[in-house]
């Protein structure tokens, strides 16, 4: 077994001692951020591992899951640290490892390999795999193939397709890779991994039916209001109940647009689905990000809560999330018909520019127009739909642009984004800032021009011109979006 990559652990801000207390003191602040290998069992486990806490001299710590399979050692079968929920840690990072996980978790490797990887990026080969191994300590390949098994070990314990089907839908190409890769991972065959409890939940419901982690608090009341809200006719349906709430939308995947159903309970979402099991990756992906279950709420309020101000609304609301939509084109153009409008009266005009260029799917909601399809209405027709002619010419100029690859929302350079978003007619900071928030997921975008943003800011008794509210706002780095939602969500007696 080998060494993990010696500045692992300085990855998160800390050294190997502190690194060791944490696992001492189970400490789930740095669950999905930092795993452990033991090199007397050789066994990886989770930071909030129930096991004997090993002896300091056999520890050996890992920023991915991957680095640690690709260092001999197997997933703990009592914490499970393929399970752990996900982070963010990385999403306020805009540098090439940043960028090249985000696109190896959303399958890039998969479909084009690691040329394909390195091409996107605009690097070669060799650049992006020893980026890789020195930043995370596993190479494209591995971290690809860590992806597949975890995808893998979901469907073998939450559905009740075949051995053979799982391998495939998970994105292996034959049944012996597929075997190798998890006994490898996992220390056992996938037929041991099967839990029939959960098949047999799964097989009562003809939709892939999913349960996603989340750490708590979850503050799924605001979530929902988000969602409700929001809600475009013809693409979304929200239905609350006293029991809690059910958020139906189309999303685009890979294979084709697909139904996802949403709903939060205690310590999961559970998702159900028509997608192609081909797409449950992406899936997965895209509802973890759009609900922001990878957040991680003690290290961000520890960050927050070192404001005066910002403690009396994290102590009010502590599983505040900050929501996303599950496409950045979508974003955009959400922001752009939201300038200078009401929330409902946004949501009006965009279910016409659903309507006017979309297809019906059997349950009679519809996917999201691509950039193309808007393009080709024209910016005439677009102002047709309920907006000023120049808001419309500025939807049909982004959408000219995001269709023809002049502007690229999938992989951005965020700081080259900006200033092309911000050279065109009628894009300015607060569509640009919505957009870096919610549609590429920087959970350190903070919009401060924003109207409500200032205003309650100033009931805070916060600075509130744009200038020396951005100046504040920095004691929040690294989750002044998470700021920016507490802000939004003050309620008056708070003040």
């Amino acid at each position: 077994m080998t060494s993990a990559a010696p500045q692992t652990t300085a990855l998160i801000g800390l050294d190997g001692d502190a690194a060791y207390q944490a696992i001492v003191s189970r400490d789930r602040r740095f669950d999905g951020r930092l795993w452990f290998g033991v090199t007397s069992t050789g066994i990886y486990c989770r930071p909030v591992c129930p096991a004997q806490t090993p002896l300091q001299a056999n520890v050996r710590f890992f920023a991915v899951p991957a680095a640690a399979v690709s260092s001999g050692f197997r997933a703990c079968k009592r914490c499970r640290p393929d399970s752990a929920p996900g982070s963010r840690h990385w999403d306020h990072r805009h540098d090439l490892t940043a960028k090249a996980l985000r696109l190896i978790a959303d399958g890039l490797v998969d479909d084009a390999g690691v040329a394909g990887l390195a091409a996107t990026l605009h690097v070669s080969e060799r650049h992006v795999h020893r980026t890789l191994v020195a930043e995370v300590g596993a190479s494209p390949l591995q971290l690809a193939q860590s992806r597949r098994a975890q995808t893998a070990r979901m469907l073998l314990e939450q559905t009740d397709l075949t051995v053979s089907d799982v391998a495939f839908a998970a994105g292996f190409s034959s049944l012996r890779q597929f075997n190798d890769v998890i006994k490898r991972e996992f220390g056992a065959p996938p037929s041991e991994l099967r839990t029939p409890v959960g098949s047999a939940l799964a097989a009562t419901d003809r939709l892939l039916v999913l349960r996603l982690r989340y750490r708590p608090p979850y503050d799924a009341t605001q979530m929902g209001e988000f969602l409700a809200a929001r809600a475009i006719p013809g693409l979304e349906v929200h239905t609350a109940s006293t029991s809690g709430w059910v958020h139906r939308r189309v999303i685009q995947l890979p294979a084709r647009p697909a139904s996802v159903d949403v709903s939060v309970h205690d310590g999961h979402v559970l998702v159900r689905s028509d997608c192609d099991v081909r797409d449950t990756a992406q899936l997965v992906r895209k509802v973890r990000q759009w609900l922001d279950l990878n957040a991680d709420p003690d290290s961000i309020n520890h960050v927050l809560r070192r404001d005066e101000t910002m403690r009396r609304l994290v102590d009010a609301r502590p599983g505040m999330r900050v929501p996303t939509t599950v496409d950045p084109w979508e974003t955009l153009v959400r922001a752009i018909v939201g300038q200078q409008v009401s929330v409902s009266g946004a949501t009006t005009v965009l279910g016409r520019l659903v309507a006017a260029t979309s297809a019906s799917t059997p349950d009679n909601l519809v996917a999201f127009p691509d950039a193309a399809s808007v393009a080709e209405l024209g910016s005439d027709r677009i102002a047709k739909l309920g907006m000023p002619g120049a808001r419309a010419r500025t939807i049909f100029g982004a959408a000219d642009a995001v269709a023809h690859g002049r502007i690229d929302l999938r992989n951005p350079d965020v700081e080259s984004l900006r200033a092309e978003l911000l050279a065109m007619p009628g894009l300015g900071p607060w569509t640009v800032n919505y957009l870096q928030m919610r549609g590429l997921g920087d959970p350190d975008a903070f919009p401060e021009t924003d109207l409500i943003i200032k205003q309650n800011a100033r009931r805070l008794g916060l600075p509130d011109s744009p200038r020396q509210l951005a100046a504040h706002a920095n004691r929040w780095s690294p989750w002044r979006a998470y700021a920016a939602h507490h802000i939004w969500s003050i309620p008056k007696e708070q003040t």
